[in-house]
């Protein structure tokens, strides 16, 4: 083999190792990374027994053209033993649009409130526990 050919076919072969595992795992992002950095209903992971007192419950009351959004996550709030850190809710592009933190020594229920003006679509909230990790639901508005 020529020492051009072997270049090219080097060059080739590097890029094709870098673009190939990018496209694919630009499709199965959301995939990999549900039941491995945060958890849903359908994909619980580990946590397969916690999907009841973890999984972020979402109610949607509209007034007008604003929304309001209650989060409820039905679990124990035990100090700084085992608590929800926080609550996040993200749009339908899963962009920041809010966040309540909780304070273990003075809140007695997951619950947070937030309201959204003008909004319609998916949304989606993240419930943080000390314990298991990061859990995931969503709604429509």
């Amino acid at each position: 083999m020529e020492r051009r050919d072997f270049i090219r076919l080097s060059v080739a072969g590097v890029s094709a190792g870098i673009i190939v595992p990018t496209i694919a795992l630009a499709d199965s992002g959301k995939q990999a990374a549900t039941g491995n950095i945060y958890y849903t209903k359908e994909a619980p992971g580990r946590w397969s027994d916690k999907v009841a007192t973890h999984l972020p419950n979402i109610e949607i009351e509209k007034t007008g053209g604003n929304v309001a959004v209650k989060i409820v996550t039905a679990h124990e709030m035990k100090g700084y033993e085992h608590y929800i850190v926080k609550h996040v809710l993200l749009d339908q592009n899963y962009k920041f649009i809010d966040e309540y933190l909780f304070n273990p020594t003075k809140d007695t229920a997951a619950i947070s409130t937030f309201t959204l003006h003008d909004y319609s679509g998916p949304i989606y909230a993240l419930s943080m526990c000390n314990k298991h990790d990061l859990w995931l639901n969503g709604a429509e508005v």
